[in-house]
């Protein structure tokens, strides 16, 4: 078995969800709950098929997106696995109905954070096993720190005044 590592970093002001689903119809799956779920989302997805002719199927609203997200599936290669890039909204703005599409087994990441996503191959193929999101963490907030997010919260509009 091989251990390697694929860099993914989101591109400015885009999020990255990879998951892991199971059937060829996940692409169109996901397109319909990403357009269906936030107003003037932007995004691009693909997924990686492992069986059949094993290809990366790809859908989106964004041409730039949704190739991006194609090449680094692809640069992933790792079966049944799912990127989606979105601009315009948050992973929370999609994430629960994202986690309901039948096809979808799980999350690995969601994240503005460059990633490193550890993959093993064999002879067989490859696989996610697991992902680095962001940095170290460098210690515990303080108070300052505490005002600081709740601010930038209702900043974004996730908290109320």
């Amino acid at each position: 078995m091989k251990l390697t590592t694929v860099k993914i970093t989101p591109p400015l002001e885009c999020n990255i969800i990879l998951g892991q689903a199971h059937f060829i119809k996940t692409a169109e799956d996901l397109y319909e709950v990403l357009v269906n779920s936030v107003p003037n989302v932007k995004f691009g997805l693909a997924f990686c098929e492992s069986s059949g002719p094993c290809l990366v199927r790809h859908e989106g609203n964004d041409d730039e997106l949704r190739r991006m997200a194609s090449e680094k599936a692809l640069e992933l290669s790792c079966g049944h696995s799912f990127i989606i890039i979105l601009k315009n909204a948050y992973p929370l703005n999609v994430l629960g109905k994202v986690k309901d599409v039948p096809e979808v087994i799980g999350i690995y990441a969601a994240s503005a954070n460059p990633l490193e996503v550890v993959i093993a191959e064999t002879e067989q193929g490859r696989g996610i096993m697991g992902v680095i999101d962001g940095y170290k963490t460098k210690g515990v907030e303080s108070d300052n720190d505490i005002a600081d997010r709740r601010a930038f919260l209702r900043k974004i509009g996730y908290k109320l005044g």
